[in-house]
């Protein structure tokens, strides 16, 4: 946990889940400029505050007495905020939160944008947010200048109206958009749609939905096609779950390989899990049973009752490199798994998930690998 000192007063914040080892702040360089900005600003912001791309909560919490709507694709941002916001005696109605597939706000008169690492999703949430916004809006954006470029100036200038950025200050920078009531962004086109390779095991030539910055949104990443030949092959009633499931292209594999299977697709990203229930729909139709879960991983699941784990885990926190999240995907598949219920990942081969595995397992084998990739399977015993 950390103390965040603004105009708006001192706040405890943490990331989520809490870990005491973790020693990543729940706020950064860009979070502090930009809210010092708007304290240098002379008048607090008035009306309809919008927050979009925060982090862990930082921003609405510290902006929570004027009521912001917060915008995100993160599950874990979500629980971040709610859990800053008890943590600091904050009610929880202070900050109303909306996914990235909500129906945003009608009318916005201020716009703070924390810059996304994917600028797909910040492009399709600019798009999504222009109708609200009008000629008096105060729109800031924020971030790292490894996350500001040319092209990310570019997309507000081109969907919203003229655009600046600021001097850095402590690595951060601030942008700057005047918003011009002429421009007339296109509609976006997301989600989009693209078939799978003939390499793609049972899938191939099948069709992938994606919706705007989650991952392996327009092309199929050479890990997952590595993994989608060598999944197992199983038959008879069991449930597997497509843990971090992306657009669904390895669980929509399980399902069409073992007809009796109960698949469930988790993954903390809102845009995700509806990606992989547009691909499963396509791909099996509206009678088949599945079931599409927005969580936190397996940390909700009941003990013993999972069969099957297909993992394709992430190891970047936004721009932080971690393995902290893949290690405790690891650590609630062995819980939720049955006694001899297989835990299969796929992983860059210098992360070196065996030893994790080891350690929880007990032990695991390598199932396939290339220079790059390995893929894992560890048995709970």
């Amino acid at each position: 946990m950390n103390r965040f000192t603004t105009s708006w007063g001192t706040f405890e914040l943490a990331r989520f889940p809490q870990d005491p080892r973790d020693r990543l702040r729940a706020w950064d360089a860009s979070d502090d400029y930009l809210l010092q900005h708007l304290a240098e600003a002379g008048a607090e912001p008035a009306g309809s505050v919008v927050v979009l791309g925060d982090r862990w909560g930082a921003l609405a919490t510290a902006l929570a007495g004027l009521r912001p709507v917060q915008i995100t694709d993160s599950f874990l941002t979500q629980r971040a905020t709610l859990a800053n916001l008890a943590r600091n005696g904050i009610a929880p109605d202070a900050v109303e939160l909306r996914s990235v597939l909500d129906p945003p706000p009608p009318r916005i008169d201020v716009l703070l944008v924390r810059v996304p690492k994917s600028l797909a999703l910040l492009e399709d949430q600019l798009r999504r947010l222009a109708p609200g916004v009008h000629a008096g809006t105060v729109v800031v954006g924020t971030g790292m200048v490894t996350e500001i470029h040319t092209s990310t100036l570019k997309l507000f200038e081109r969907i919203l109206g003229p655009t600046r950025t600021s001097l850095a200050r402590r690595k951060a920078r601030l942008i700057f958009c005047a918003p011009d009531p002429a421009t007339a962004p296109a509609p976006g086109d997301w989600p989009r749609r693209y078939p799978l390779p003939d390499d793609a095991g049972i899938v191939a030539g099948r069709t992938v939905t994606s919706h705007a910055g989650i991952f392996s949104a327009e092309r199929l990443d050479i890990g997952t096609r590595l993994f989608l030949r060598h999944l197992p092959r199983h038959h008879g009633a069991r449930r597997v779950v497509d843990l971090g499931c992306g657009n669904g292209v390895v669980g929509t594999a399980a399902a069409l390989a073992d007809p009796a299977a109960e698949v469930t697709f988790i993954d903390e990203s809102f845009a995700a899990v509806a990606s992989a229930e547009a691909t499963f729909r396509e791909n099996l139709g509206p009678e088949r049973a599945a079931e599409f879960l927005v969580a936190d991983g397996l940390s909700d699941a009941a003990p013993g009752s999972v069969d099957l784990v297909l993992n394709n885990p992430p190891f970047h926190s936004h721009q932080a490199t971690t393995a902290a999240t893949a290690h405790r995907m690891f650590r609630d598949s062995r819980r939720a798994l049955r006694p001899g219920g297989e835990l299969w990942v796929i992983g860059n081969r210098h992360l070196g998930y065996h030893v994790a595995l080891r350690r929880l397992f007990g032990g695991c084998e390598v199932v396939a690998s290339d220079p790059k990739f390995v893929i894992l399977r560890a048995v709970k015993r």
